[in-house]
Order: C-alpha cells, then structure tokens, then sequence
C-alpha cells in the first residue's frame, strides 16, 4: 500500500455541512425533528471514531473510488487539505448511526486507512 498520507481535519465541520445533513435528514424525519437534530449537532463537541466502526454502525456500502465525490475528497487528501468533520446521528429506533453529512469524506478515508480516527459530531 506504500506510505501513510497523513489525513488532514479542520477543527470543526463547515457551515454549508449543516443544510447538507438537515437536507438529507428531512428524508427520514419531520421537519421538527430535523431542526432540533442540526441545532444539537451544531452545539456537540467533535468526537473521533474508527472509519470501518462508523461503516460498521451505519450498515452503509463502501462507496468505491470510482465514485466521482469520493474521488474529489481522495484529491484533496493527496493535496494535504483538511476535510470537515462527518455528522452522525444515532437512530435508536433501527440501531444504526446515520451519516447525515460526510458519507462521501467518509469513503474516502476508509480507502486510505480504515484505523483511521475521523472527528465526528454525534447526536
């Protein structure tokens, strides 16, 4: 596999990612539901976990790198720029953890490393 590429992390996920997540989000719940959800995602201190624990609790396929967004995330590892935080959200009603925003950076990742620790808010 050759050597490690060190993955870079802004300390906090940008703005735009929170009208991503509460796009996808509103799929699944009400509109209610969705607001308060990204208005407790946004005031969550980031939390790092293992990218194939993240897959494993999302229950998700691997998006391969032929996938054009994961490509992108892949060039701007290679380039050495940090990625934003992953939004997740434990859905107890199914057990599963929802990747609300940062599916593709997620993919990515994992297809450098898949120890790699990926800062997450968590909700």
């Amino acid at each position: 596999m050759g050597k490690q590429i060190e993955i870079k992390w802004l300390p906090e996920p940008e703005e735009k990612n929170y009208p991503a997540a509460e796009s996808y989000l509103t799929l699944i719940y009400d509109k209610m539901t969705v607001e308060a959800i990204v208005s407790k995602l946004k005031s969550t201190p980031v939390s790092p976990f293992k990218a194939k624990d993240i897959f494993r609790a999302s229950g998700l396929s691997l998006l391969g790198i032929s996938n054009s967004q994961v490509e992108k995330d892949r060039g701007k590892i290679e380039d050495g720029k940090s990625l934003s935080p992953i939004l997740l959200v434990r859905d107890g009603r199914n057990g599963k953890v929802i990747i609300a925003d940062g599916y593709h950076r997620m993919c990515a990742v994992y297809s450098f490393n898949e120890d790699e620790l990926i800062p997450c808010k968590i909700v």
